[in-house]
């Protein structure tokens, strides 16, 4: 929120006189800004505080510790059934004619949309400029174990989704944690899922949208020049509304060519800085390794590049958080567990590649620094040193890590950061109407209104400052984690029984492949 001194009183009088809509505009963001920061502040604070005398946050605790339950419990089954993902996600054993709606391929495009976006280009500055290079090794084990998680949740949206005579599916966890419960006489299992149902609405009205636009308009003004947001706003809105108006099929069809054409765009730029700098590549692993266990970074040594590392891979997979089973489950599939092991393939992609390219970018250009009073910083496109601490610096970070190899590279990031909010808006309305439909009822008008909801909130977030709404939202994202890995631990050996069933028919040959 803007503050103002007494000494800024003529000047602001004065602006006021010249521009009264626009101070008007900025006094209505601000008195928004104020009532919701009072409000719904104590819940923000709640999801987000650290264990006492530590600036580690539970919530990233949360989702760490059921990565490396999972992790166990299945016996390390991201590596066992890599190839095996691999091979699904190919379409070598699908059946045109099972239940569902889309491809495996289709479902983690529609997923990883979701997941691939801001977080990747300005999360991982950020974690690095605070956390040291260490902080990239402890990001790509946390991604690594998010893996199970992903595994887990998506088996079991698949496992208990709801099937329609006109050939759509519902799932994820609002139906998983209602009919798994009742399924195995665990009581609240109604409740937990209309909880996570209206956790998962205001995310994707916030986090999942207007966060996105807002981002996305400010990444083209700083191409472009300065103009309304509203314009930005109307137009994002036209585009997302004329593919969702046509269900997950149109949605899928968009988000199997806009990410990988996104994803192939940012990496092979990125691709290309570290080849130019190849003889710095082993250098910057053993920065990354040393920086992971020895006191490098402003943050704590250690344990700052360890909360670094692991916040920015929850931030940025989602794994737990029980978004991506809702894509997952609309998949064309009769065995639930097949969706598992192609999902898993999603942490990998998001954090494991994606991500650590960001970093090692930053730490190859020689864009971070090291100041033994300050702490750690990174340059700006003029050199000058600035300190991360501020997460709305990432995106101009990044940027400038890129473009010291290539000045031309704002350009690119423009297109990739718009993409990346596109593809991240279209997928979390899915998720939100699937989550609005368990609340309402199914329906094309029910489905209907929401989609219009969420398109007029694409022209808020473009053209307002809702930082304490964005917050909110945020926490509301990760809340939704809580809810989901309490339904993650009571399910989890249906998820064990689906696999070894699963594993002792494909060694004996009875799953036998289509292409």
């Amino acid at each position: 929120m803007k503050t103002f001194s007494k000494f800024a009183a003529p000047v602001a009088a004065a602006a006021a006189l010249a521009a009264p809509q626009s101070v008007f505009a900025q006094s209505m963001d601000e008195t928004i800004n104020q009532i919701f920061a009072n409000s719904t502040g104590w819940f923000v604070n709640f999801i987000f505080s650290p264990f006492p005398g530590t600036s580690f946050p539970w919530i990233v605790a949360w989702l760490v510790v059921a990565a490396t339950i999972f992790t166990l419990y299945f016996a390390f089954i991201q590596f066992r059934a890599f190839p095996h993902s691999i091979s699904l996600v190919k379409g070598d054993y699908s059946d045109p004619d099972d239940a569902g709606e889309v491809s495996h391929f289709q479902a983690l495009a529609t997923a990883l949309s979701g997941t691939v976006g801001l977080g990747n280009i300005a999360g991982v500055a950020v974690a690095v400029g605070i956390g040291g290079p260490g902080a990239t090794f402890w990001m790509i084990l946390a991604g690594l174990m998010g893996m199970a998680s992903k595994f887990t949740e998506c088996t079991l949206g698949v496992k208990y989704r709801n099937e329609y005579p006109d050939g759509t599916v519902s799932g994820g966890p609002m139906y998983y944690l209602t009919k798994g419960f009742s399924e195995r006489g665990l009581p609240g299992g109604k409740f937990l899922a209309v909880l996570f149902s209206v956790f998962c609405i205001l995310g994707a009205l916030g986090g999942g949208n207007m966060f996105q636009a807002n981002q996305a308009h400010a990444q083209i003004t700083n191409v472009v020049g300065d103009f309304p947001g509203w314009i930005t706003g109307i137009v994002f809105a036209a585009i997302v509304f004329a593919v969702i108006v046509g269900g997950l099929q149109s949605i899928a069809k968009v988000t199997e060519k806009v990410v990988p054409i996104m994803g192939v765009l940012y990496c092979v730029t990125a691709l290309i800085i570290i080849l130019v700098n190849y003889d710095k590549i082993g250098w910057a692993f053993g920065q990354i390794f040393s920086g992971a266990f020895t006191g490098l970074g402003v943050a704590g040594g250690v344990v700052g590049a360890l909360i670094q590392g692991f916040k920015r891979a929850a931030f940025s997979n989602e794994a737990g958080v029980g978004s991506a089973a809702i894509a997952h489950s609309a998949v064309r599939t009769k065995e639930p567990i097949t969706e598992g092991f192609v999902s898993l393939l999603e942490p990998f992609i998001d954090t494991v590649v994606i991500c650590t390219m960001t970093a090692l970018v930053i730490i190859i250009t020689g864009q971070l620094i090291s100041d033994p009073n300050t702490g750690l910083y990174l340059l700006d496109e003029g050199g000058s040193t600035i300190q991360t601490v501020d997460g709305n610096k990432g995106v101009a970070l990044t940027s400038a890590a890129f473009s010291s190899a290539f000045g031309w590279f704002k350009y690119i990031l423009a297109i990739a950061v718009i993409l990346f909010a596109f593809s991240t808006m279209i997928s979390w309305s899915y998720y939100g109407l699937k989550a609005w439909t368990f609340l309402f009822g199914e329906g094309k008008t029910t489905e209907l209104v929401f989609k219009i909801i969420f398109c007029i909130f694409v022209v808020i977030g473009a053209a307002a400052s809702l930082g304490p709404v964005i917050d909110f939202s945020d926490a509301a994202i990760f809340a939704m984690a809580v809810v989901n890995i309490v339904g993650l631990y009571f399910l989890m050996p249906v998820v064990k029984r689906e696999l070894e069933s699963y594993m002792s028919r494909l060694k004996t040959g009875e799953i036998k492949k289509f292409h």
